[in-house]
């Protein structure tokens, strides 16, 4: 993780853990966002938090109009394709939102595990503030393997375990 205040050409991470209803290794999710970031060939700023239930349904109900608490919440900031077109200064490259209490309970029907299901929280949201979608069939296609791959990579060191999932089941 680098130190806040960085310049260009660097990945800062800044984790808050505003949740106490699982505990979050901070440092831990910091690498791998820092491990997904520099993978995908960008450099910049990006936030990372965990909050509970009703913060997280609050930002569902406010930003995208649904009702209910959900899994992860991404928020896009500065969109330059390449840090050296930015402004002097760090690139502010986004939010992400996870709500470990619903990763919690979607763990055994989805990633596996709670430690599986918040590494593809943490994966799949930064995707999304690097401007991956899952909206159309290809879109989604193309956003899956590209977890599974940053996944295999940077949190198992090797080839997803049989019980993962990225489909959520019934």
């Amino acid at each position: 993780m680098s130190e806040p205040g960085s310049t260009s050409g660097v990945v800062t991470i800044v984790v808050s853990d505003e949740q106490t209803d699982v505990e979050v290794d901070a440092d831990r999710w910091a690498d791998l966002a820092t491990a997904v970031l520099q993978a995908e060939g960008r450099t910049g700023e990006l936030t990372l938090t965990f909050v509970d239930r009703d913060e997280i349904a609050a930002l569902n109900a406010e930003h995208m109009g649904q009702h209910g608490p959900t899994d992860v919440l991404s928020f896009p900031l500065d969109s330059f394709d390449n840090a050296a077109d930015a402004m002097p200064g760090p690139v502010l490259l986004g939010d992400v939102v996870v709500c470990p209490a619903v990763a919690s309970e979607a763990a055994p029907t989805h990633a596996g595990t709670l430690d599986d299901e918040l590494a593809l929280l943490v994966v799949h949201g930064i995707l999304h503030v690097l401007g991956h979608d899952h909206a159309q069939p290809g879109e989604t296609r193309v956003m899956r393997e590209r977890e599974r791959a940053l996944l295999e990579q940077h949190h198992w060191h090797g080839p997803a375990p049989a019980g993962f999932t990225q489909e959520q089941q019934a």
